[in-house]
C-alpha cells in the first residue's frame, strides 16, 4: 500500500507542475529549477508524512477494510476548526513557495490549496482503514472551508483580511483525570499542542483597516473571534470504559464552548526591509498573539480575562 501511495504522490505532483505551467500568463518568468525544487519538496513531504503517520500514529491500532465514520458530534467540533486551522496554513505556506518559482498569485493560490487538500487527503484515508477511526466526511468538509478560505481570498481580495489562528494554553487537570490525559491527548508538549483541544483557542482574526480603509488605525490591527473548549475527557461524553472493563463516570464535569473577542496584530503588514523578520512574521501570523479578551461560554457566564493565551 506504501508503494502504491507513492506512485499516486508522483503522479499528482507531475500533475501539479503541469498545471503550474499551463496556467501561467507567462511561463517565460517561471524558474524551472525553483518549480522543480517546490515539486519535489511537496512530494517528499506527502509521502514523508505518510510514512511517519503510519508508524508513529496508525500502526498500534487494528487495519480494517475501508468505512466511514460520522464523527461530527465529537469534541464539541474542536476538532474540525483544527482541519479548517491547518489546510489554511498549508494552503498559505504552499502557495507562497509556488509564488516562489515565479507563479502569479491567482495559480499559485489554487495550487496552495491543491497541495493542502492532498496532504490532508493523506490522513483521512489512513483514518478510513483504521478500526479507531475512519474515513470522515465532516473532516472532509472541514478541509474545503479551511483551503476555500485562504484561496478566494487571495483571489478575489489579493490578500489575507481574515487569518485562521491557534492560540494554546496547557489545561490544568486534577491528579485523577491525568492518566486519561495523557491517553487521550498524549504524555508529551509536543503532542499536547496539535491534540488537547481543552487547552487550544481557535481564531478568525479580521483586519479592520482592509475592511474600513477610511480609519486611521493601524494597519496591523486586527479583531479576532475565537473559539474554545473545555472539560472534555471524551469524544461524546465524559463516561467512558478502559481496556479491562472498568468504567469511569466525569459527567459531573461540564462540557463547555467558549467564545472570545480580543484584539490582535497581523505581523504581514508590520513595514520591515528585513527578508528574516519578514520569514518570522510570516510563520508566527499562524498563531494569535497574547491579549486581552471578553470571554462568554455556553453556560452564560461571562469573563475579562486581561490576556488570552
Amino acid at each position: 500500500m506504501v508503494k502504491t501511495f507513492i506512485i499516486l504522490v508522483c503522479l499528482q505532483t507531475f500533475y501539479l507542475g503541469s498545471v503550474a505551467q499551463s496556467n501561467q500568463a507567462d511561463s517565460g518568468h517561471i524558474n524551472r529549477k525553483k518549480l522543480a525544487i517546490v515539486a519535489g519538496t511537496n512530494a517528499v513531504f506527502w509521502a514523508g508524512s505518510y510514512i511517519a503517520l503510519n508508524k508513529a500514529w496508525y500502526a498500534e491500532y487494528e487495519r480494517t477494510g475501508f468505512h466511514l465514520f460520522d464523527d461530527f458530534p465529537e469534541w464539541n467540533q474542536a476538532d474540525k476548526a483544527g482541519h479548517i486551522w491547518t489546510t489554511y496554513q498549508v494552503s498559505r505556506a504552499s502557495a507562497e513557495m509556488w509564488k516562489w518559482t515565479g507563479i502569479n498569485r491567482n495559480t499559485s493560490a489554487i495550487l496552495g490549496g491543491a497541495s493542502s487538500m492532498v496532504y490532508q487527503s493523506i490522513i483521512e484515508i489512513q483514518d478510513g482503514y483504521s478500526s479507531k477511526w475512519g474515513f470522515s466526511w465532516s473532516d472532509v468538509a472541514a478541509n474545503v472551508i479551511g483551503a476555500g478560505a485562504y484561496v478566494f481570498q487571495e483571489i478575489g481580495w489579493h490578500e489575507q483580511r481574515i487569518q485562521v489562528k491557534l492560540s494554546y494554553w496547557p489545561q490544568v487537570y486534577a491528579p485523577d483525570l491525568k492518566h486519561r490525559r495523557n491517553e487521550l491527548f498524549g504524555s508529551g508538549v509536543m503532542e499536547r499542542v496539535l491534540k488537547d483541544y481543552n487547552s487550544q483557542t481557535y481564531w478568525l482574526s479580521a483586519n479592520i483597516s482592509s475592511f474600513f480603509p477610511g480609519t486611521n488605525l493601524p494597519k496591523w490591527l486586527n479583531l479576532s473571534f475565537g473559539y474554545g473548549v473545555e472539560g472534555l475527557s471524551g469524544g461524546r461524553s465524559n463516561v467512558w470504559t478502559d481496556a479491562e472493563g472498568e468504567v469511569f463516570d466525569y459527567s459531573h464535569i461540564k462540557r463547555e464552548r467558549k467564545y472570545y473577542l480580543s484584539p490582535d496584530i497581523d505581523l504581514t503588514r508590520v513595514k520591515t526591509n528585513s527578508k528574516v523578520l519578514r520569514t518570522m512574521f510570516f510563520l508566527l501570523s499562524a498563531v494569535k498573539i497574547p491579549a486581552p479578551a471578553l470571554e462568554l461560554s455556553n453556560s452564560g457566564k461571562f469573563k475579562v480575562r486581561a490576556l488570552k493565551f
